[in-house]
């Protein structure tokens, strides 16, 4: 067995991996985590700065799902990529994590229904494929946990306005520095709202068969790999996650066609959640590696994963990378930990996992001396 072989095999996680133009030093990723620090005006601050920062050794950082317009908010102070004011900020991120020898790309997204009228331009509805609420709350300052507002239904004239949102939101990110983007497409979000049947009830070109429900996640897909590059776009995909209430009855099928179609466009990663997220791994029987087989670029995988897992599922083929969100919160030094197999922080019992106004949860996770 070659040196080579054999270190991959012992040391899979922390072997270095191509990504597109970039070449990453692990094969971790930090997921997407939505934290809540940005201003008023929706643009990272001095905190956000150093919280990316003491996390540039993860191969790659996929930075906070971040809005594409003014009505694609749906969270208290999640942060912006439309302003020059947005984009002048992230730069300050983007220089910090590659002073520090990191990569890092950024999510972009549109909520949806996902949503607040409060979070909207006059207070209008929000937007979703189809008027049906959502079974769930977001969180406003001063009023507490209240629940999504009833959407009105995107026309379909509007649907190339989004379309370019995304592209400018990719175009900016690069302008801001990143190495990348993360399109999301999970999680009941505005593009995977309108690829499940439990809330597309369209009966236009966007509604009705898989074709059409999946037709403005790859419209999107097609405009930011045209704008930025499919060699600079990953994106995010949850096939049985319930979570913010995304209902699917045939998954499988709709799933594979969406990677099929994505192939095409040859983005350079495909980002996974297994399961329920945060939950259970096996909520709903799924053929991850039938999706795998589908698709030639980078295979990322997420879902509680632990070091041995993960390590398992890179020997084994089943992925190329493996995004951690918990524990990039809580550790900002993963690597290092499991490296050298040290113990793990464990989350502070005073502070918010996610959501939160200060510093506490947020940058004073201890890294090891």
């Amino acid at each position: 067995m070659g040196a080579q072989t054999e270190a991959f095999l012992t040391e899979a996680l922390f072997q270095p991996i191509k990504l597109g133009r970039i070449e990453l030093a692990n094969r971790m990723a930090m997921a997407p985590l939505t934290r809540s620090r940005a201003d008023d005006d929706l643009v990272p601050t001095e905190m956000v700065v150093e919280y990316y920062r003491q996390r540039a050794s993860v191969g790659l950082i996929i930075a906070e799902a971040t809005q594409v317009s003014e009505t694609a908010q749906g969270y208290t102070n999640t942060p912006g990529v439309y302003t020059p004011e947005q984009i002048a900020a992230w730069k300050t991120v983007t220089d910090a994590v590659h002073a520090q020898g990191g990569k890092i790309f950024l999510q972009i997204w549109h909520t949806g229904r996902m949503s607040h009228s409060h979070f909207q331009p006059d207070n209008q509805a929000p937007v979703a494929p189809s008027a049906i609420a959502a079974n769930a709350k977001t969180y406003i300052n001063g009023q507490g946990y209240v629940e999504c507002s009833l959407p009105r239904a995107l026309e379909a004239s509007e649907i190339p306005e989004i379309v370019n949102d995304f592209r400018v939101a990719a175009a900016n990110a690069i302008k801001a520095g990143f190495d990348g983007v993360e399109v999301h497409g999970a999680h009941g979000y505005l593009l995977d709202a309108f690829l499940r049947d439990g809330t597309n009830k369209r009966t236009d070109a966007y509604g009705g068969s898989i074709e059409n429900r999946a037709r403005f996640l790859l419209e999107v897909m097609a405009a930011v790999t045209a704008e930025i590059g499919a060699d600079r776009v990953g994106v995010r995909l949850a096939p049985v996650s319930p979570v913010n209430d995304a209902v699917e009855s045939n998954p499988q099928p709709l799933f594979e066609y969406v990677v099929r179609e994505l192939e095409k466009l040859h983005p350079v990663y495909i980002h996974v959640v297994e399961g329920y997220t945060g939950g259970p791994r096996d909520n709903v029987p799924f053929d991850y590696e039938a999706l795998h087989r589908l698709y030639s670029g980078v295979w990322m995988v997420n879902n509680g994963y632990s070091k041995e897992m993960a390590e398992e599922a890179i020997r084994a083929g089943r992925a190329d990378m493996v995004s951690f969100g918990r524990k990039m919160i809580t550790n900002p030094d993963l690597p290092r930990r499991f490296r050298e197999n040290q113990p793990l922080n464990s989350p502070f019992e005073d502070a918010s996992l996610y959501g939160g106004t200060g510093p506490h949860g947020y940058v004073d996770y201890p890294a090891l001396a």
